[in-house]
């Protein structure tokens, strides 16, 4: 079987954007409007990330 790729700097990216969308929504403007919005966009970047790191998983870096 192969093996997963390593984590490279697309995948820091993705976690720290996470992070600091989470941040944003819980710390700087608490307001529950701005968290939905803000779990919306860590959803799609779950999406882009999973797809991104399947594709490079089953074809290669």
């Amino acid at each position: 079987m192969v093996t997963p790729p390593a984590p490279g700097r697309w995948d820091a990216a993705a976690a720290g954007s996470v992070a600091a969308l989470l941040v944003v929504a819980y710390v700087v403007v608490p307001d529950a409007t701005v968290q939905y919005g803000a779990w919306l966009l860590v959803f799609c970047i779950w999406m882009a990330w999973f797809v991104a790191f399947g594709a490079r998983w089953l074809y290669g870096e």
